[in-house]
């Protein structure tokens, strides 16, 4: 069974701390509602800088910058984007691309 990176774009987390634990609690529930599924719970990401072909880096990740990731383990692409759908990072204004992952090495 392959495994998907959740690649979430955009999205922020609420200002009062109220909403932060309610936000927090979803996403317990998200992933505890994943099971067996969840490989990697992921994290939210930070600053980042953007290496072109050339080599040259530059600040920054571009127009629709990743803002965090999940990976999850699921029977097909179809599988996988019904898991993401339950996913919190939702409610918070962002969307997720889902991506197969494939062994090579």
């Amino acid at each position: 069974m392959p495994n998907y990176l959740l690649a979430y774009h955009g999205g922020k987390m609420p200002e009062t701390k109220d909403a932060q634990a309610q936000v927090m609690a979803a996403w317990e529930k998200w992933m505890r509602a994943l099971g067996p599924a969840l490989i990697d719970g992921g994290n939210p990401v930070g600053k980042s800088s953007t290496i072109d072909s050339k080599g040259k880096v530059s600040s920054g990740a571009g127009p629709n910058p990743v803002s965090g990731y999940s990976v999850i383990k699921a029977a097909s692409l179809d599988s996988a984007i019904k898991l993401a759908q339950g996913c919190p990072v939702l409610q918070g204004g962002a969307n997720i691309e889902v991506c197969e992952t494939f062994d090579v090495m």
